[in-house]
């Protein structure tokens, strides 16, 4: 293990994840509660279509990811985003990606945990609503604050186990699923309409949003410059592959006359695995979305404090944020405080207002990052350079995201604009407050 001191005996971070643990929390961060429920909005609108889509929808996000995997490789510091834009545009352009980036993780975080309440509702009904909900929700926060405070191993290492949890039930709802498969379904005869594509399409974006969390952590990761590029990629394309599977499944088992008539426009993918093999399908699908939930908050709770962390350490927010733990070696002030926002968040929260407006947060950090790319390699010293990946075609895959990223926020609603503006906003009061105390004479 890396020492975990630097220099004068000043508790610092310690490299502890791996390239496998990497994509552990890039896929985390792209799979919490949204498959689950997506398919049955998507299948209503663009029925056997819906498993292409999920693949457009995919390939759209290859190219943000590829344009964050040049980014990656330029840098070995924590930071990610916050990063890639103060390093192309100054302190106030990192500020702000970082405040919006930690706004739209808190958010999306507590938007999936009180999707987690309704879906644990189904199995337990006391935590359904009520005090139970409020005592599921504090529980679930603290366990996970507290295993991401007392180390980022232990904080990786919850979010693997959640991932074979809900892994597991998805995977024997796709091989239960192979004898109802079909040519209609694998090549469909019938294309939708364009605007209900679109529309749909821009629903599926919110399944694959998360993946940049992980490039947060990088002062904790292995070989970062290396190890999470690939990591990106792969993640991306494996997930997509898992996603268009999982839809294959939901649109084989629920005929499209159903779908389109409204029978299964409410269905869930337990309601799948009740239709392949009776109630002890659906309760283990259930059981997986609530692991799935819980992976995704742990994913979120490993990377997302590390931005508050490295704001702090820019001094662009009180250096409290910036504590390291003298015997765990994690920034547990910032962790501490991400938990307690999610909670606070979830506890009174909406899943529809947190989810738009998280999302919205996140395609904006996209477009700042993408903007940042060609001055990144213009100021890329030999150093930065050495071992960095290069995206063939020069601008042309950044340019075709940031696109993406555009249309994508023409297409949010005033609500969202309006939080994320707010938040904004009082962001950068709060920096420069923060500038001027710095500034400002002892």
């Amino acid at each position: 293990m890396a020492d975990a001191r630097e220099a004068g005996g000043k508790a610092s971070l310690v490299r502890a994840i791996t390239p496998f643990g990497a994509s552990l929390l890039i896929l985390n961060g792209m799979m919490g509660a949204g498959i689950f429920a997506l398919p049955a909005t998507v299948s209503a609108k663009t029925g056997m279509f819906t498993p292409w889509l999920f693949v457009i929808v995919a390939a759209m996000f290859i190219t943000i990811a590829l344009t964050f995997a040049e980014l990656a490789s330029y840098f070995r510091a924590s930071g990610g985003p916050v990063l890639y834009t103060s390093t192309a545009f100054g302190p106030s352009a990192g500020f702000i990606t970082g405040w919006i980036l930690w706004l739209g993780r808190v958010a999306g975080i507590a938007a999936n945990m009180s999707v987690l309440a309704l879906y644990a509702g189904a199995i337990w009904p006391v935590v359904a609503d009520g005090p139970g909900r409020t005592i599921m929700i504090v529980i679930t926060c603290v366990t996970l604050t507290a295993a991401n405070v007392v180390g980022v191993k232990e904080g990786v290492r919850t979010v693997a186990i959640f991932t074979v949890l809900k892994i597991a039930p998805i995977l024997l709802l796709l091989v239960l699923g192979i004898p109802h498969y079909s040519s209609e379904v694998i090549a469909p005869s019938t294309i939708p309409p364009l605007d209900s594509i679109g529309g749909a399409a821009l629903l599926l974006m919110y399944a694959f949003v998360g993946f940049e969390t992980a490039l947060v952590p990088a002062a904790e990761t292995e070989n970062p410059k290396r190890a999470l590029p690939r990591a990106l990629v792969y993640t991306m394309l494996a997930t997509g592959l898992l996603y268009w599977a999982i839809s294959v499944v939901y649109v084989s088992v629920l005929p499209l006359s159903e779908i389109s008539g409204g029978g299964a426009r409410n269905a869930t993918l337990a309601d799948v695995g009740g239709a392949l093999a009776g109630p002890w399908a659906a309760a283990l699908i259930t059981f997986a979305v609530v692991a799935s939930i819980i992976g995704n908050t742990g994913s979120a709770l490993v990377g997302v404090p590390r931005v508050t962390y490295a704001l702090a350490e820019n001094h662009w927010l009180p250096a409290w944020f910036a504590k390291v733990h003298p015997k765990f070696q994690t920034p547990a002030n910032s962790v501490i405080f991400y938990g307690a926002a999610v909670m606070l968040f979830a506890l009174p929260g909406s899943f529809a207002v947190l989810a738009a407006a998280g999302s919205l947060a996140r395609i904006l950090v996209y477009l700042m990052c993408i903007a940042a790319l060609p001055r990144v390699r213009t100021l890329a010293t030999p150093e930065m350079r050495d071992g960095a990946y290069r995206l063939p075609g020069g601008m042309a895959i950044p340019l075709a995201a940031a696109v993406i990223c555009l249309w994508a926020c023409t297409q949010a609603l005033a609500l969202s604009w309006t939080i994320v503006g707010v938040t904004a906003a009082l962001g950068i009061a709060l920096f420069w407050v923060t500038h001027l105390r710095k500034k400002a004479p002892a």
